[in-house]
């Protein structure tokens, strides 16, 4: 063995090392958001804190700094999307971003993500914007601390997107998501303007959580999520998250007067479930087994609940099913008019819960707001009118509570901010990659209309989950589809499920 394969193999130990640590803390979080008692909350917070300095530790180690430089010529940097080739060049972006971080905010971050979720939960059960302010305040700063120590190109909110979609610029993520509003917005109002005799009371039946949780598990399993591998579970607020190379929890919450609420839900954490299963688990925590960014991650699920799950010819397989499974609810509903349910578009207060054609305009929303918030430009305490303010501009609607406005999503309390644009980035990406699928299979619609989703799953396991970090997302795509980030593909989508 080389000088160079030693130190290699020195580097890839200390890299699985961190990713046990993660995978624990990662079991951590699960465990909070699901099964851990209410009043645990304060100590759980602590011991996220220590794993993730131990984390910190290991993944700060000087040597891996000393290892790095001396693998600077090695021999495998001569083809840069080999494993070698992945590994160094990505723990060193890692690696220099993580020793910029003091252990101080790293702890204190970790604690505060923890607590805010769990303020988090009470405060919207309660409607009570004031109890989750002093939260939100302490994290905006703890963020803002954070942009400061990484660095950033044109304005603090640049290392927080970084962090989410590596390379990435505001001012780019915002060209494209204006690009995408000014063909959407009169697009939804194309839309609004035809009367589609849309039966919208159907979906608010009576659905049983038992027969929604064993259907949902049932279609998941048919879209290729190994359940020997994964599991479903009920949470306040929908995710997917990993323990290991085959460990993958996905999770929904439920809604008896409202089918799509989990339905969809489970469709989308399976996507992200399905990208972390397709990893290589022999690469497990290093970057040639990592996923390469939030926005093409988001648009594996993305893909699977929209493109797939609400298709026709999805539903030309499913609904039978679905009608055995609620034969009260859906027994006598004729197949077009749920398609056309399920499609329904009209603005609505609740992200999770909006058609596709109004999705990005909820970002879009969050996307400015988070900016201001970072750059300084608005106090946490105005939020509330800010958010309301927002959704009348690019909605017309305006929510009645905070409950159902600005603190609907979990993302700003668990400390997430700079994520959200990584959602229309997905939306982008899974139109192209679907467009590219179903050039290559002259038509998926005659597959999934058998119920023949395995060529989709291979598709993007060749495509997608196998490359790891070996290319940037921009990379990915172009040699998957051909193309560059567009909206064009996302707009033919809408314009023929929804005006043809």
């Amino acid at each position: 063995m080389t000088t160079h394969d030693q130190t290699f193999e020195a580097l890839c130990q200390q890299l699985r090392k961190a990713a046990q640590l993660e995978s624990i803390n990662s079991l951590l979080n699960w465990d909070e958001r699901t099964y851990m008692p209410s009043q645990s909350g304060e100590y759980r917070a602590e011991q996220i804190a220590t794993v993730t300095s131990l984390t910190h530790d290991c993944r700060t180690d000087r040597r891996i700094g000393e290892w790095l430089d001396a693998l600077a010529d090695h021999p495998g940097l001569a083809e840069p999307a080999s494993d070698v080739a992945t590994v160094i060049r990505r723990a060193r972006r890692d690696y220099d971003r993580h020793v910029k971080l003091p252990s101080r905010l790293v702890e204190e971050l970790a604690r505060q993500s923890v607590t805010g979720q769990q303020v988090w939960v009470e405060a919207r059960k309660a409607n009570d914007f004031a109890k989750l302010a002093p939260s939100l305040e302490a994290i905006v700063r703890l963020k803002r601390e954070q942009a400061a120590c990484w660095g950033y190109a044109d304005c603090p909110y640049d290392a927080l997107l970084d962090e989410y979609e590596p390379d990435a610029r505001t001012r780019d993520v915002a060209a494209t998501m204006e690009g995408l509003r000014a063909e959407l917005v009169p697009l939804v109002q194309e839309v609004l303007g035809r009367d589609r005799g849309v039966p919208r009371d159907l979906l608010n039946r009576h659905y049983p959580q038992s027969v929604q949780a064993r259907f949902g598990q049932e279609m998941a399993a048919a879209l290729g999520f190994d359940f020997q591998r994964g599991r479903l579970d009920i949470t306040h607020h929908p995710f997917c998250t990993e323990m290991g190379p085959h460990d993958c929890r996905i999770t929904t919450r439920y809604d008896e007067r409202f089918f799509p609420s989990a339905f969809f839900g489970i469709l989308h954490e399976a996507g992200h479930g399905m990208y972390e299963q397709g990893r290589r688990p022999d690469q497990y925590g290093l970057p040639t087994g990592q996923y390469v960014s939030l926005g093409i991650h988001e648009s594996q699920s993305r893909l699977w609940e929209n493109q797939v799950g609400r298709s026709r010819a999805f539903w030309t397989h499913a609904f039978p099913r679905a009608q055995h499974a609620f034969p009260d609810s859906l027994g006598s509903v004729p197949l077009d008019d749920f398609v056309l349910a399920i499609n329904d578009v009209r603005p609505s207060l609740i992200r999770v819960e909006a058609d596709e054609a109004t999705y990005n305009l909820h970002i879009l929303v969050r996307f400015e707001l988070e900016q201001a918030l970072i750059h300084d430009e608005l106090k946490v305490a105005d939020l509330p009118e800010a958010w309301n303010a927002k959704y009348k501009q690019y909605l017309d609607i305006e929510p009645a509570t905070n409950a159902e406005g600005v603190m609907q999503d979990i993302h700003w309390p668990a400390a997430l901010l700079g994520y959200f644009p990584t959602y229309t980035l997905g939306n982008l990406y899974a139109a192209q990659f679907f467009e590219a699928m179903d050039r290559e299979f002259q038509g998926i619609d005659r597959l999934m209309a058998r119920g023949e989703f395995a060529p989709i799953l291979e598709w993007l396991r060749t495509h997608v989950h196998q490359h790891g970090q070996a290319f940037t997302p921009a990379q990915l795509l172009q040699r998957a589809t051909g193309q560059t980030l567009s909206h064009a593909a996302l707009i033919r989508h809408l314009r023929g499920k929804l005006l043809s």
